[in-house]
């Protein structure tokens, strides 16, 4: 039987044993290619390093590769390998991005992953956590890390973990959040193209921390990371109070986030959302809250109802003004149209009915406060008079009983 000439990866180890004498006999005029070199090691799927972890590259996958295509040798990333000195020493320096890929090295410097990495954390996301190490694939490719539909699975490596390597993940397992909400439904459904993912609000490789005034998820610049997707939300928001205030600096009111949420976001249409925001409006309105709940609204909506008013049926949700703007929905002459979207054939005089009436303050209603003052201590009244005369009449009972008995 005839043998097949020996191929690169045979050569080198009769290199290795033999030396470049037997060498010269045993393998064709021409020498190993520096990628056929590195493969007759790292070929193996169970080679490993001294530190136990797994030194093996999968030769069809790296051809498939964005670098496997482009036919880049590997001592193009393992710069300080040479084909000329086999065996290399055991640890290496690390790759470096940077070569060739500059702009998206230095965007990463400046983040919240680069920094933590510059301060000595081995927990923060680098280059090959994304994108893999000798299997990259184009963002484009299906199959890749990195592609839209797949970005969620990538990022929750990490973030759908409670610790990673004992440091405490920002927010916590927010994958798992974000998975639940209205764009991890539509991003695991037909609208995966459409629906947005981390990167569309946290972006790729300028991921920054929040308190990061460059930051895309910066308090004050969420109205514009939503509103590049939520164009017609983004612009009815400008025109409210609420955006108005943002525009003259002041970030304490209330933004996307504060309704919404960040990762847990639902749709608006659901009656959970509609009972739970309501709340949200509570925590800055806590005066309008109050009197909104002792209201047939209000006291319906707690018992987790939406079937009657809620704050947005009448404010509205994004264009929020004040009454006395002649835009606002709730402003005397808009009032009659808002109250006929549930009570049809309502009149001028139905639509004056205080929606926020407050029994304790008399300026606002008096009427109101006078009658609940009376109701109060008449209530108080009955029940001490009925209390006394059962009390009376228990002793008078026992009494009876006492002498019926002598």
């Amino acid at each position: 039987m005839r043998l097949a000439p020996p191929g690169p990866a045979l050569a080198l180890v009769a290199t290795l044993i033999l030396g470049a004498g037997s060498l010269q006999a045993a393998t064709p005029a021409s020498a190993a290619a520096p990628d056929d070199t590195c493969l007759a090691c790292h070929s193996d799927k169970d080679a490993k390093g001294s530190t136990g972890k797994s030194i093996a590259v999968d030769p069809s996958k790296y051809a498939k590769s964005v670098h496997g295509e482009s036919k880049l040798a590997c001592t193009a990333c393992h710069a300080d390998v040479s084909e000329k000195k086999i065996p290399h020493p055991e640890k290496l320096k690390p790759v470096d991005c940077g070569t060739c890929h500059d702009k998206p090295v230095a965007e990463y410097k400046d983040t919240v992953h680069g920094k933590a990495r510059k301060g000595g954390s081995t927990a923060a996301a680098a280059c090959v956590d994304c994108h893999g190490t000798h299997d990259i694939l184009r963002s484009k490719d299906p199959a890749s890390r990195t592609n839209h539909a797949n970005l969620e699975a990538t990022c929750a490596t990490c973030h759908g973990k409670e610790a990673v390597k004992g440091a405490k993940m920002p927010g916590g397992a927010v994958a798992s959040q974000f998975h639940d909400s209205i764009h991890g439904k539509a991003l695991a459904g037909a609208a995966r193209s459409a629906a947005p993912t981390c990167t569309n609000c946290h972006g790729a490789h300028s991921i920054r921390a929040k308190d990061d005034e460059k930051s895309r998820v910066n308090r004050a610049a969420i109205p514009d990371t939503c509103g590049s997707c939520h164009t017609k939300q983004r612009q009815q928001y400008g025109q409210g109070k609420h955006g108005k205030l943002r525009q003259e600096g002041n970030l304490g009111t209330p933004g996307c986030t504060d309704c919404h949420s960040a990762h847990r976001i639902q749709s608006p249409a659901t009656p959970a959302f509609k009972a739970q925001v309501i709340a949200e409006c509570g925590t800055c309105h806590a005066k309008y809250m109050e009197t909104y709940r002792e209201t047939f609204h209000g006291q319906v909506t707690n018992l987790g109802y939406v079937s009657v008013a809620t704050c947005a049926s009448c404010h509205g949700a994004h264009d929020i003004r004040p009454a006395s703007d002649p835009g606002s929905t709730v402003s005397p002459q808009n009032r009659p149209a808002t109250c006929m979207k549930c009570h049809k054939g309502a009149t001028v005089s139905f639509a004056g009915w205080d929606p926020h009436a407050n029994k304790h303050d008399a300026d606002r209603n008096p009427v109101y406060y006078y009658m609940a003052f009376f109701m109060k201590w008449l209530l108080v009244g009955v029940f001490t008079f009925f209390g006394l005369h059962s009390v009376l009449w228990l002793y008078r009972s026992l009494r009876a009983l006492k002498e019926k008995a002598r």
